[in-house]
């Protein structure tokens, strides 16, 4: 029987409704309510970003999806089911603010460590970790161990592990923390391409360009709460204001554009200036003439996207990024005129401010159990050394 149903609507990956956080103090009483009463959901193939300031409620979130702590009250869905089910847990690979990794093991290592928690078969292991040390530029480093490694190489290795399984569902806290320019533009490239694959993204981060470049949408937490959500686009457009950009004209033909602009708008309202390129376009602009004569012995840039990553859909050269648009060169001779034009829809957002934080508790030291030999034995020493004057008593 044909099924005439319209089309269904994407695929939800991650569903969250009424979702709070409380954490309490040793009697029981609330200490701190980290998260509360959030809503969302992400979709199949999304980018989706969790903004906020320090102490907001992002990675207690994050926590609760990966099922590492349990809400106050709320539902959680990844995959359909609840965030406990192993099955589902095969399915995500976390990269977290800090990252974990056994400092003796070098990169190779590393990766087959994960890899065979994963129960992947050792010929796929190998595979795999040449594949993504290729990806994330450590190859040239791969026989020096982790813990010799500076913080931007412990982020690339940590975003290779948790890669290893070829997850559905990716989670990335802070993923271009310490990183230089150029791993921040392929850990850029890397979201974009898993986004055309059908992965879906869950990406936080303080570098807001960051989320701006890769992100469909985006939550912005303040005080627990979801104070905006929505695509970037519907965040962050201007609505009482309109760009026009041109080329550069002559100053008579200027003259007459701006005399038609101004029978609208008043003329303090309107701006011209020249557009500029942007600094990371820059910098990648003189490290790439630069490679092409030096050699270092640091992380290199990857070469393309590991293979068993990219599925079917074909290489994906460094050439032919989405954001290569950043490297190349804005025209310095093309004029912009910015006209503002009369307010359409005004939406009054309260600003964010101050930093919610948590102080961490001090850590309690438990004193190693003494065996009753060792005291006996210490208790003679003692004798021998206070003499008969010591009155020690002997050992039960």
């Amino acid at each position: 029987m044909a099924d005439n149903k319209p089309d269904a609507a994407p695929e939800n990956v991650v569903v969250v409704r009424g979702l709070s956080k409380v954490f309490k103090d040793f009697w029981g009483r609330s200490k701190a309510k980290a998260v509360d009463n959030v809503n969302f959901e992400v979709r199949r193939g999304e980018v989706f970003g969790l903004l906020g300031p320090n102490g907001s409620g992002k990675s207690t979130t994050i926590k609760m999806l990966l099922g590492l702590l349990d809400p106050t009250q709320g539902l959680i869905q990844v995959f359909g089911k609840e965030p406990h089910d192993v099955k589902t847990k095969m399915r995500i690979g976390y990269l977290p603010e800090e990252s974990y990794l056994y400092k003796y093991l070098d990169s190779g290592e590393t990766l087959d460590f994960f890899g065979n928690l994963f129960s992947l078969s050792s010929e796929e292991r190998k595979k795999r970790s040449t594949q993504l040390l290729d990806m994330v530029g450590l190859t040239r480093t791969q026989n020096r161990t982790v813990g010799e490694f500076s913080k931007g190489m412990q982020r690339r290795i940590g975003l290779a592990q948790a890669l290893i399984n070829d997850p559905d569902l990716i989670i990335l806290d802070e993923p271009t923390a310490g990183m230089d320019p150029i791993g921040c533009r392929e850990i850029k490239d890397l979201i974009l391409t898993m986004a055309r694959r059908g992965k879906t993204v869950i990406l936080s981060s303080h570098l807001l360009s960051d989320v701006e470049d890769v992100c469909d949408r985006a939550v912005i937490y303040y005080g627990g709460k979801i104070q905006a959500i929505g695509s970037l686009k519907d965040l962050l457009s201007e609505r009482d204001t309109i760009r026009i950009t041109t080329p550069a004209l002559t100053k008579e033909r200027l003259q007459e554009v701006l005399a038609v602009i101004g029978k609208d708008v008043a003329e303090d309202r309107i701006r011209i200036d020249n557009p500029t390129q942007n600094l990371e376009g820059y910098f990648l602009n003189i490290v790439n003439q630069a490679r092409k004569t030096e050699e270092t012995s640091g992380a290199t840039s990857g070469s393309q996207v590991a293979e068993y990553l990219r599925g079917n859909g074909g290489p994906v050269q460094s050439s032919d990024k989405m954001l290569d648009r950043l490297s190349v060169s804005a025209p310095v001779k093309e004029a912009e005129v910015i006209v503002t034009a009369a307010v359409i829809d005004t939406v009054d957002h309260a600003k964010l401010t101050g930093l919610a934080t948590q102080q961490p508790a001090a850590p309690i030291v438990v004193a190693p159990a003494v065996a009753q030999e060792d005291l006996n034995v210490a208790d003679q020493k003692l004798k021998g050394l206070l003499g008969d004057g010591g009155h020690s008593k002997p050992s039960n």
